[in-house]
Formats: structure tokens, sequence, C-alpha cells
């Protein structure tokens, strides 16, 4: 699934049109952010169909977070955070599979510290753009 996909998959009242590719990574990070806490949610109310599904969109979103990575200008950092999503990844499965919300809430606070990173950049990332 590529970025554009996984975006189109989060629920937002931020149109695509709207949306720089900064603020699209900022969408699908939120989007992966709530889609693990309403898991969260739904592993509480022993609602595990609905845990199963929120949990495999937030690995979509990741995935999109991953097609989103460009090597050529990110070098090691997307290297590492190529690394970290699939770690992500991996983490939810497992939390999933056993219903573990002490690994939700890993990924969630590995998830919240990139973006908080990404939100960091973002007038430096705006003005860069504008001046192309």
């Amino acid at each position: 699934m590529n970025g554009l996909q996984a975006y189109q998959r989060v629920n937002t009242q931020t149109s695509i049109t709207d949306a720089d590719p900064h603020k699209l990574i900022q969408l699908l990070y939120n989007g992966a952010i709530e889609r693990i806490n309403m898991a969260k949610s739904k592993i509480q109310a022993k609602d595990y169909a609905a845990k199963a599904q929120l949990l495999n969109k937030a690995i979509e979103i990741i995935g999109g977070l991953r097609a989103f990575l460009d090597f050529e200008k990110g070098g090691e950092l997307a290297t590492r955070l190529e690394a970290l999503y699939d770690y992500m990844e991996r983490t939810l499965l497992e939390a999933s599979a056993k219903n573990d919300v002490a690994k939700l809430d890993e990924v969630l606070n590995l998830l919240r510290s990139v973006k908080d990173g990404w939100d960091g950049i973002r007038d430096e990332v705006v003005s860069q753009q504008q001046a192309v």
C-alpha cells in the first residue's frame, strides 16, 4: 500500500488536496495514534474483532509512512526510521495476538516521539517548500 492509500484510510477533516507532503505525514501519525488508542479501549471492552481491525489499519498507516521514506535525501535517518517502523509493525502484531496493552503503549510512545520531532520541523519545511 502506498502512502496515499494509507492516508485515504485515515478519517480526518483535512482534505488530501489541502495537505502538503509534510502535513500528510502528520495526518498519518495522527491516524495511527488514534487507531492504537481506540484498539486499547476495544481490548478493555473485550471487543477483539474491532481491536484487530483497528490495529490492522494502524499497521497499514505505518506501512504508508514507510512508503514515504526517501533514502536518497534521508540517508541514515531514513534507514533508522524504516527499522523503527518495522519494529512498530511487528510489535503491533504481537500486541494484537496477545491483547497486550503495554506493547500498544510502547508503540504509542515511539509514534508520539517521532511525530513530535516531525511537528517540530514544520515551519522549516514549509518555508523551504515556499522558496522552491
